[in-house]
C-alpha cells in the first residue's frame, strides 16, 4: 500500500473517531472539502505542512497518521 493510502486510511479513521464530516475536518484545517476527500481516497500526495495540520487538528501525533 502506497504512504498517500496509509494516510488517507489513517486521517479518515481519525476523523470518524472524533465524530467528525468531511466537512468538519476541512472547516477546521481550512481545506477543502473535496481536497479532504482526495487525501482519505490516497489520490493526493500532502504536504508536509497539511500533514502537520491536520494531525494537529485531528488531535493526532504525526506517526499515527503514517502508521501502517
Amino acid at each position: 500500500m502506497r504512504l498517500a493510502e496509509i494516510f488517507g486510511r489513517n486521517v479518515r479513521k481519525a476523523r470518524l473517531a472524533k465524530g467528525w464530516s468531511q466537512e468538519q475536518l476541512a472547516f477546521e484545517s481550512n481545506l477543502q472539502r473535496s481536497y479532504i476527500s482526495e487525501i482519505e481516497t490516497g489520490k493526493r500526495n500532502p504536504t508536509l505542512d497539511v500533514v502537520e495540520t491536520i494531525a494537529r487538528v485531528l488531535e493526532v501525533r504525526v506517526i499515527e497518521l503514517l502508521a501502517e
